[in-house]
C-alpha cells in the first residue's frame, strides 16, 4: 500500500478544487451520476484523514444518509418484486445485501475506490484503502453524495446499479441470510446452549476497531462434540459492533455446520 501522500495525491493537487481524474472518470460511468469535486472529496474522506487535517470533513454523514438510501430502495425493490416474501423473509435479506460481505466487493471491483480514499497516515499504512469495513461506507457514501446532488431519482438509479444483480442472488439463498439467526439455530440443533458473543475494541476514539468472538462455554455437551470451547468458534472484526458480531457468527456457523454434516456422515 502506498503512502498516505502518494495514496491521495492525484484528489488533492490543491484543497480547493482537486482535479477529476481517470479514477473518478471510471467511478462516475459505475455509479451513473458525476458528483461535484466537493462532494466526491467528502465522500471518500475517511475520518482519519479529517482528524489529521483541521477543517475537512469526513463521510459519514454522507454515509448515514446513503446507508438510509441504500435500504429504502432495496426494500421497495424486494417489497415489488417478492409479493410472496415475508416481512421476516424481507429483513433477512435485506440485511444480507446491504452487509459488508456484499458492498466491500462492489467497491472493490466495480467502483474501484481504494486508490481514491482519504487515509490518514497510520490507516493507510494499515492498508485501510482495502478494509472491507472502509469499502463498504465508501459505497453508503458515495449513494448518499448522490443523493444530495441529484434527488432521490438519481440516487435509486444509482443502487439499482450497483446492488441488483446481488440483491437477485442473495433473495434466492434461502435461510442462512442473518448469520446470527441462523447461528442460533444450528446451535439449538446441536443442543449447544451456552453460546456468547465476546468484544474487544481497539484503536483511536475516532477510529475504534470492534472484535467479536462466538464462544461457546466448557461443559458436558462442548466436549461430547468435540469442541475446543477455549478457542472461538468464529471471529469477526469491524468498525461497528453489529457487523463485527455478524462475521464472527458466519464463521461460527460454518464451523458448526461442518460439524453437523459430518455427525450425518
Amino acid at each position: 500500500m502506498a503512502k498516505n501522500k502518494t495514496h491521495h495525491s492525484h484528489l488533492h493537487s490543491n484543497t480547493q478544487t482537486p482535479p477529476i481524474s481517470s479514477y473518478a472518470e471510471n467511478l462516475f460511468t459505475q455509479l451513473g451520476h458525476t458528483l461535484t469535486p466537493e462532494h466526491l472529496v467528502e465522500a471518500l474522506t475517511h475520518r482519519s484523514f479529517a482528524h489529521e487535517h483541521e477543517g475537512t470533513v469526513s463521510y459519514e454523514r454522507l454515509e448515514f444518509l446513503g446507508d438510509a438510501v441504500l435500504e429504502l430502495v432495496v426494500t421497495e425493490t424486494l417489497f415489488t418484486q417478492h409479493p410472496d416474501y415475508s416481512e421476516g423473509a424481507m429483513a433477512k435479506i435485506r440485511a444480507k445485501a446491504v452487509s459488508e460481505e456484499i458492498l466491500a466487493p462492489i467497491a472493490r471491483n466495480f467502483l474501484h475506490v481504494g486508490p481514491m480514499i482519504l487515509l490518514g497516515n497510520g490507516e493507510a499504512d494499515d492498508g485501510g484503502a482495502d478494509k472491507d469495513s472502509i469499502l463498504c461506507d465508501i459505497v453508503e457514501s458515495l449513494i448518499g453524495a448522490v443523493f444530495v446532488e441529484h434527488g432521490i431519482d438519481a440516487a435509486r438509479e444509482t443502487v439499482h446499479r450497483l446492488i441488483d444483480e446481488s440483491l437477485e442472488k442473495v433473495s434466492h439463498e434461502g435461510p442462512s441470510l442473518d448469520w446470527k439467526t441462523s447461528l442460533a439455530k444450528i446451535a439449538h440443533e446441536l443442543k449447544i446452549n451456552e453460546l456468547t458473543y465476546r468484544m474487544e475494541v481497539g484503536g483511536p476514539d475516532y477510529a475504534q476497531v470492534f472484535t467479536a468472538y462466538a464462544q461457546l462455554e466448557e461443559n458436558d455437551r462442548s466436549r461430547e462434540l468435540g469442541i475446543d470451547a477455549s478457542q472461538p468458534l468464529g471471529s469477526g472484526q469491524a468498525s461497528t459492533k453489529r457487523k463485527a458480531q455478524m462475521i464472527a457468527a458466519e464463521h461460527a456457523w460454518k464451523a458448526l455446520n461442518s460439524l453437523q454434516q459430518n455427525q450425518a456422515a
